[in-house]
């Protein structure tokens, strides 16, 4: 299955933002800053990153209904679904 960009465009944004998170993060520990504001905001960058793979399995699960895209069964969605777990 393959994933239409243009679909995906809130994901790719929120991974942009992410991205842009985790080298803050990166910063923050090199600077010496505050346990509690580095985990505040790592924690912030992987709730963003997990979304953004649930936003991704969506759109899979939803192409798969409406194209009966025989390239991915349910048990391959699961598997994607799970590995975010």
């Amino acid at each position: 299955m393959e994933l239409n960009p243009t679909e995906l465009g809130p994901v790719i944004n929120r991974l942009k933002r992410a991205q842009g998170q985790l080298a803050a993060v990166t910063r923050m520990l090199e600077e010496g800053r505050d346990c509690k504001d580095v985990v505040t905001q790592l924690a912030a960058v992987s709730k963003a990153l997990d979304k953004a793979g649930f936003a991704i399995i969506a759109t899979g699960l939803e192409q798969c209904i409406t194209q009966q895209d025989a390239s991915m069964n349910t048990k391959d969605l699961e598997k994607l679904f799970l590995s975010l777990a």
